[in-house]
């Protein structure tokens, strides 16, 4: 099986091509917000380095959220016109326990992502991948609190989080992708997983 693995749910972007159980094709890199523009352009050019065509591919890994709701509309709207013109199978993915599968020797792994205001998308995982605390768009001080039951912790990130002391994520593709072969029955179903409301969404709820 020839599988894509796409991540474009943060200013860094994700693009892998898996065969059987082994990466063959790995670039992980920066978009400058300019992500609409060059994502295209580098599927294609991973594609050309494996020496593989969209029609090879047997099924698309990607991530649905929570992070950058552009980011992740563009990654989501690619890999579900690809899945339902071609036939594809489509799995859809969380960031945040993409951040948990680093390799580390804490017991529990809390992956965050810095939502403003005091807020982040934040969940608690185990070292084996078991999901303590389910996904959500918290208050961090709550978080924190939450996770003062447990005495082994490490909190990871991309990026700089307030108050706490993180690690940057080396993702395992590999180890997360053979945790879930829920395939999608019908793509067109298939949302972004922003876990709040957008900006524009929550103005309106205001007005009324």
């Amino acid at each position: 099986m020839i599988s894509l693995f796409l991540d474009t749910s943060s200013v860094t972007y994700t693009i892998a091509l898996i065969k059987n159980d082994n990466i063959i094709y790995e670039k992980n890199g920066e978009s400058y917000n300019r992500l609409s523009d060059i994502i295209l352009s580098e599927i294609d050019s991973a594609l050309k380095n494996a020496n593989l065509s969209i029609q090879d591919i047997d099924r698309l890994y990607v991530v649905n959220g929570p992070g950058s709701f552009t980011g992740i509309r563009i990654g989501l709207t690619f890999a579900k016109i690809v899945a339902y013109a071609l036939k594809k199978e489509l799995v859809l993915l969380s960031k945040l326990e993409m951040l948990a599968t680093i390799e580390n020797s804490q017991e529990i792994i809390v992956p965050l992502i810095d939502a403003r205001r005091g807020y982040v998308y934040g969940a608690i995982y185990d070292k084996n991948g078991n999901n303590l605390l389910k996904d959500q768009y918290i208050y961090l001080d709550e978080l924190y609190d939450l996770c003062k039951k447990y005495d082994d912790v490490v909190y990871v990130s991309e990026e700089n989080i307030e108050k706490l002391s993180t690690i940057r994520p080396k993702f395992d593709i590999i180890r997360l992708i053979k945790r879930h072969n829920e395939v999608v029955s019908n793509v067109h179903t298939c949302k972004p997983n922003y876990l709040k409301k957008t900006e524009a969404e929550e103005k309106n709820d205001k007005r009324n």
